[in-house]
């Protein structure tokens, strides 16, 4: 996090008898901002259009105050926003990897390495219809499981990472997933990424997932300077509460994977366009911006074979199963 009010210019202002506070200085540049925001996507407005699963706001025309002069209490201010206005826009934000247990989203997380969670759900239900345990994974042929995981890619490694896990459930933890931190990163595969995905939607523990989409938005939101994801995790963990940090990973996640794109973000769609300092590195014409949304923004179908009943509710739509027209 980058300090741009050292303390020796602010006890110097201090002194020098300058009353006007910090928010009042500030005012001129932030209050195009905010107009813009409700021009963009008031809370209300969006959670309705959400719930609808339409595209999201187009932006318009957006005055953003790049946070050069950003202290850290405004960093948290403007965090946090951006996690509310994203939850009105996603509200019904969920793990992407289709599963019914703990065992079944651990072995679809290590899957989900360098592959979308699309492919990892098209490829796990005739894995688990064969290995639906532990037990029976960790005693599988691994030439028969690498050709069910095949479409994953990597699939050798990662036949030999999720039959290691198994063998390791199944003799050290009864065959049933640990549900702590420090007994999950001792499994074959298993990092802090995944322990956390697997944490905090099947334990309800809280964790941030520090994946690529989360790595890239949040730089770009300059909430951090940090390349490294234990880094990360731990400066954006210090501007949310504990209990939002799952909530916040699926949000980030999301609008990484429908708006925020890695080559070609749709500004011009983005509903917190006025939060964003790096906002004009995509598209910003609405209408060319809107044809660049992805899943149930851009009117397709989602990446869950099962997703849960409130997306379905909203207008997102199912995955194909693998092979499917």
């Amino acid at each position: 996090m980058k300090k741009t009010a050292p303390a020796k210019k602010a006890a110097a202002e201090k002194s020098a008898g300058k009353t006007a506070p910090a928010k009042k200085a500030a005012s001129k540049k932030t209050v195009p901002a905010k107009k813009a925001a409700k021009k963009a996507a008031p809370a209300k407005t969006a959670g309705k259009a959400a719930k609808k699963a339409a595209p999201a706001k187009t932006a318009g025309k957006v005055a953003v105050k790049p946070p050069a002069q950003e202290s850290p209490a405004a960093l948290v201010r403007r965090a946090r926003r951006i996690n509310r206005e994203l939850a009105e826009v996603y509200p019904y934000a969920h793990p992407e990897l289709d599963f019914e247990n703990p065992f079944e989203l651990l072995v679809a997380t290590v899957l989900s390495a360098q592959t979308t969670d699309l492919r990892v759900n098209q490829t796990t239900p005739a894995l688990f219809a064969k290995y639906p345990t532990p037990e029976d994974l960790a005693a599988a042929d691994p030439e028969e499981v690498e050709e069910i995981l095949r479409p994953c890619g990597f699939f050798r490694a990662k036949t030999k990472s999720v039959m290691g896990l198994s063998k390791a459930l199944a003799e050290d933890f009864g065959g049933e997933v640990p549900g702590k931190l420090e007994d999950l990163v001792k499994l074959p595969g298993v990092g802090r990424k995944t322990a956390f995905v697997v944490l905090g939607n099947a334990f309800g523990r809280p964790g941030i997932t520090v994946d690529t989409h989360f790595q890239r938005l949040v730089r770009r939101w300059q909430w951090t300077d940090e390349t490294d994801p234990d880094k990360i995790e731990a400066a954006v963990g210090a501007l949310f509460p504990k209990t939002e940090w799952t909530d916040l990973s699926h949000h980030v996640v999301w609008h990484g994977r429908r708006i925020c794109h890695a080559r070609k973000p749709a500004c011009g769609a983005c509903p917190i366009a006025p939060l964003c300092p790096a906002y004009g590195e995509g598209e910003t014409d609405p209408e060319k911006a809107k044809k660049l949304l992805k899943y149930e923004k851009g009117g397709f179908p989602g990446q869950r074979l099962k997703p849960p009943q409130a997306y379905l509710d909203a207008g997102g739509k199912p995955a194909p199963p693998l092979g499917a027209a």
